[in-house]
């Protein structure tokens, strides 16, 4: 009898650990069915994406204004401004000695004065010769009457003809004398003039608002416009990240775009916006350099190291992860999984690519639901258990 027994048994073991098999029609049992093979899924969700490229380079001024004197050969008696100050259009930063201009002015003056005198005794000398002009004409015109009526000779004729001829000379050269003296007067009233705008020259003053970047100008020098200037202006204190940019990006940033910049030493960033875009690619380095205004300047420094971080677009839209979409020479496509656990392959069309999220443009919509990795061991029309992916 044991025999017996232990036949049952294991037959009760095998009735347990097989699945039960349900007859098929023509009563053979059928071979079991295996189960769907769990695949991770994730869900097409609306989120927003950006675009955005990085560049890298040093902060400095949008415009530089350099100031130097405007005479020369002048002792620098006083600076009150010093690198760092800010500066109002027109405020004296220097002042040069005017002595030498004081007294050349003075001179001039005198010589001016004389001019005058000169050329109104020459207005007066005017007056008399033309009074005695027309005296000698009118003479002239009477006696050429009286010759006609035979009551005056030909030589009271003759003469008072020579003595109106005379006259008229003498008008006509004391006219030029008056021309002379009131030009030799304007030339002396525009060196006054000129004495006088080299004397306010000496008052060196901002052409411009702005922050003073550098003083080169000493106590006791003389003024020069060779060499360096006196002073360097920030003007309005503006200032840029000059970036370099990889050259595929070049064609994709213009005017306006916004964008952060981090300076080295700034624990946080600073926004800006894109001013302009050279024109031209450096030819050695293959880089292309944008020009980006700081919105508050104030808070970093000529000179300073900094990368940005440019924003080219920002929509809102459904997003995938990078791993769902697989893309080749086709195109793009990814593994959509329908409410029966189903997969098909679909193509899409992707857009922006922010860090681990890609933009889905067509194709799919919000809540379908794909394959999380797109080289998963899974063909259209197999049958998966799908398995949300983890946060």
């Amino acid at each position: 009898m044991r025999p017996v027994r232990g036949i049952a048994a294991a037959a009760l073991i095998l009735a347990v650990l097989m699945p039960a098999a349900l007859p098929a029609a023509d009563g053979a049992t059928p071979a079991p069915v295996p189960a769907a093979p769990a695949i991770t899924v994730v869900p097409v969700v609306l989120a927003e994406v950006s675009e955005r490229v990085f560049a890298s380079g040093l902060i400095a001024p949008v415009e530089e204004v350099a100031v130097a004197p405007q005479i020369e050969g002048q002792r620098i008696e006083s600076l009150l401004v010093d690198a760092g100050d800010v500066v109002a259009a027109g405020q004296v930063l220097a002042e040069l000695s005017d002595e030498t201009l004081v007294l050349q002015r003075s001179q001039i003056e005198a010589q001016n004065l004389t001019a005058l005198a000169a050329a109104a005794q020459a207005e007066a000398q005017l007056t008399d010769a033309r009074a005695s002009a027309d005296e000698a004409v009118r003479v002239r015109d009477r006696t050429e009457a009286l010759h006609r009526e035979g009551t005056a000779s030909q030589a009271a004729l003759d003469q008072a003809r020579a003595a109106a001829a005379s006259a008229l000379a003498r008008v006509s050269a004391t006219e030029q004398a008056v021309a002379a003296a009131a030009a030799q007067a304007e030339v002396t009233r525009l060196q006054v003039e000129d004495v006088m705008l080299r004397i306010e020259r000496t008052r060196i003053t901002a052409p411009v608002s702005g922050i003073v970047s550098a003083r080169n100008a000493q106590l006791g020098a003389i003024a020069s416009a060779a060499g360096r200037p006196m002073f360097v202006i920030i003007r309005d204190g503006a200032l840029e990240l000059q970036a370099d940019l990889a050259e595929r990006d070049v064609l994709r940033v213009v005017a306006g775009h916004e964008a952060a910049i981090r300076p080295v030493g700034l624990g946080q960033s600073l926004s800006g916006r894109v001013r302009l875009v050279d024109p031209s690619v450096d030819p050695l380095t293959r880089l292309g350099r944008v020009r980006i205004a700081i919105d508050d300047p104030s808070r970093v420094r000529s000179g300073l190291f900094a990368e940005a971080e440019i924003l080219l677009a920002m929509r809102r839209g459904p997003v995938l992860p990078v791993t769902a979409v697989q893309s080749d020479r086709s195109g793009a496509r990814v593994l959509r999984v329908d409410a029966g656990g189903v997969v098909e392959e679909v193509p899409v069309e992707t857009g922006i690519r922010d860090g681990a999220r890609i933009e889905i443009l067509s194709g799919l919509a919000e809540g379908d639901t794909v394959v999380a990795r797109a080289g998963a061991f899974v063909r259209p029309g197999d049958r998966i258990t799908p398995v949300p992916l983890a946060d």
